[in-house]
């Protein structure tokens, strides 16, 4: 492609800003691609007339590459917006020096001198003759330096699966009081170039320590209950504007990590009385309160001791609005989380209750409270968990936030934190289905709005 003065791109900007042409109009009779003189464009609108008057450089520094890639990497910039801002004559060459610094690291972005490669002498110092005193002191250091480098290296990354060379860099800087440098770099593996690198980026202030500070104050607040999703949301409710990806690398930088969901327990006892149809059908979408409720029964087994728990959860916002707890899987347990369910209800409410085939949902007594109360019984498929997967979903959170998580002095002591769990879930424990509110926040929205 010929070459083109700072008077030709000068004009061709002109020619486009006065209205008349189009870049591919310029561009052909220029004899070049329209890509080209929209950079011009870009480029003097972004940087003026010096852009083209300045020389611009041949070569740039490893450091100032690092910076460019850096800014991308933070700010989201493609390779085109990072060029007009740095004033680099071409974008291909970012894409090239990110593309080295992904395959080869920091040291394929150090520019190759040119001409006949410096012959470097052979160093006169004499090695230590083996089995000497010298060789043996030397050989003592060295061992002691390997055993010093494992422990450092447990210490500064604990909770994490895989030391990174960020962490490396820091166990070196750590040691280097006591070890010389250029052997802890041998025994960590990594390149001296790279060990500066991350010293240098280590003595820079860290622009995210108030939000690594948010992250941990909601990490601990939830009691470990949020993964990055719900965290990433909270943030934003603080008016905090990060992206859900970086909220992850924090989080895996600060060694905080959700729990993984239980399964729950079965009450299925065969046919005891009649089975409803399978009404629900998995439509677990609900457009207003008191439309689709969903129940089921979940086991905790504590101290030598079981409890039953029946919540009923409202498909509109998955709010518990009823519930109760027994030491044994008798009706009551179903009942009475009726009775409290029942007072929910306003003039016009007929929801539809959906229930798996547990037994105590085949008994007449349970069908004739809901047909007293205009309610139509729902049940899942024999054998299908998915026709009733929202409460499923539920009891593995439940289980996985609050029975795995903490620790209980008694079967008394656990009650209560149930009923707490309970509350916090309604009331404070956000949902990004539900545009980052609670389900009691998201309840009242319309009564705030009118």
């Amino acid at each position: 492609m010929a070459k083109y003065t700072a008077e030709d791109k000068l004009a061709a900007v002109h020619r486009y800003l006065e209205g008349k042409e189009s870049y591919i109009s310029i561009a052909k009779s220029l004899n070049t691609s329209d890509s080209v003189v929209r950079n011009w464009v870009m480029q003097y609108e972004t940087h003026g007339v010096e852009v083209f008057l300045k020389k611009s450089y041949t070569s740039y520094s490893a450091q100032f590459k690092l910076d460019v890639l850096n800014y991308m990497n933070d700010y989201g910039t493609s390779p085109n917006e990072t060029a007009l801002i740095f004033n680099i004559t071409s974008p291909a060459l970012i894409r090239k020096w990110r593309g080295l610094f992904e395959s080869q690291g920091i040291d394929a972005l150090e520019s190759k001198k040119k001409g006949r490669p410096f012959m470097k002498k052979e160093s006169k110092k004499k090695q230590p003759a083996e089995g000497s005193q010298e060789a043996l002191l030397a050989e003592l250091e060295y061992l002691r330096m390997e055993n010093a480098y494992p422990k450092k290296v447990e210490c500064l990354s604990s909770r994490r699966e895989e030391i990174s060379e960020r962490q490396k860099a820091k166990v070196i800087f750590e040691l280097r009081s006591e070890f010389k440098v250029i052997n802890l770099i041998k025994v960590a593996g990594i390149k001296r170039s790279t060990y500066y690198y991350w010293v240098k980026q280590l003595k820079r202030p860290d622009k995210y320590t108030d939000i690594k500070e948010a992250i941990k104050e909601i990490f601990n607040e939830h009691k470990g209950r949020y993964g990055y999703r719900r965290i990433t949301l909270e943030l934003r409710n603080r008016n905090y504007c990060i992206n859900h990806k970086t909220v992850r690398r924090l989080m895996t930088q600060l060694g905080l990590k959700s729990l993984v969901r239980i399964k729950k327990y079965r009450s299925y006892r065969g046919k005891v009385g009649s089975v409803a149809p399978n009404i629900l059908e998995r439509d677990f979408k609900a457009s207003k309160p008191n439309e689709k409720w969903v129940t089921d029964v979940t086991e905790f087994h504590l101290f030598g001791e079981k409890l039953y728990f029946s919540p009923i959860l409202d498909l509109f916002n998955g709010e518990i609005i009823a519930y109760n707890i027994e030491k044994r899987p008798v009706f009551p347990l179903v009942s009475k989380m009726l009775n409290q369910a029942f007072l929910c209800l306003t003039e016009g409410d007929t929801p539809i209750l959906h229930s798996d085939q547990g037994w105590h949902y085949q008994m007449k007594k349970y069908q004739h409270l809901l047909k007293e109360n205009h309610m139509t019984q729902s049940m899942s498929r024999k054998g299908n968990c998915l026709d009733n997967a929202v409460i499923e979903n539920f009891f593995g959170l439940l289980k996985s936030e609050l029975l795995y998580l903490l620790e209980f002095e008694s079967i008394e002591h656990f009650t209560l934190e149930l009923e707490n769990y309970i509350y916090y879930y309604n009331h404070n424990r956000i949902k990004a289905k539900l545009k980052g509110l609670s389900p009691v926040e998201y309840r009242i929205q319309p009564l705030k709005a009118a």
